[in-house]
């Protein structure tokens, strides 16, 4: 255990293959892939109570630590279907909510924001995982595959509250 961890900014990308990044004292400490199970409808949910455990869990490490929560500002894409939005929407409203119940504050980041600050506005979607990569190598092993950009973008998206001083800036 880690009682020494001043700050904690938890980076969400939100979706079923997103993630969460729990960045300790600006150090990837966790990477917590979204739980999800089978659906009898066909397709996969996240899954609330894994990812308050999983969540729990990788905090319980920073018992005294400042903790701040930036999740991506999302909204449906063009030409998605009314389903995959409805379940997107879902995961994204699952995330928040977990969030909400474990009493940890939450803003907003659109993609636009974060990715101009880090340099990769009208980058290839790839990009964001070699960037991720370069600055957190502790983590590399875990972007290692294309489909681990939900990984890189939660790492990205706390790493934006990291250096923009988001966790000073609250006002509570």
């Amino acid at each position: 255990m880690n009682s020494l961890t001043l700050r904690v900014v938890l980076g969400i990308d939100p979706g079923q293959t997103g993630g969460i990044v729990l960045l300790a004292d600006g150090r990837v400490d966790a990477v917590i892939d979204m739980p999800t199970f089978a659906r009898k409808a066909g397709g996969q949910q996240v899954d609330p109570y894994r990812l308050s455990r999983d969540l729990g869990a990788a905090l319980s490490r920073h018992p005294d630590a400042y903790v701040l929560a930036v999740i991506e500002q999302v909204s449906a894409m063009p030409k998605q279907g009314s389903s995959s939005g409805f379940r997107f929407g879902q995961s994204d409203g699952i995330a928040r909510g977990v969030i909400g119940c474990k009493g940890i504050p939450l803003i907003e980041v659109p993609p636009a924001v974060w990715k101009k600050h880090l340099g990769l506005t009208n980058a290839e979607k790839d990009a964001a995982r070699g960037m991720a990569i370069q600055r957190f190598p502790e983590a590399a092993d875990q972007l290692q595959r294309k489909k681990d950009i939900g990984r890189a973008d939660a790492m990205l998206i706390a790493l934006w509250a990291w250096q923009t001083e988001q966790a000073g800036n609250r006002n509570e």
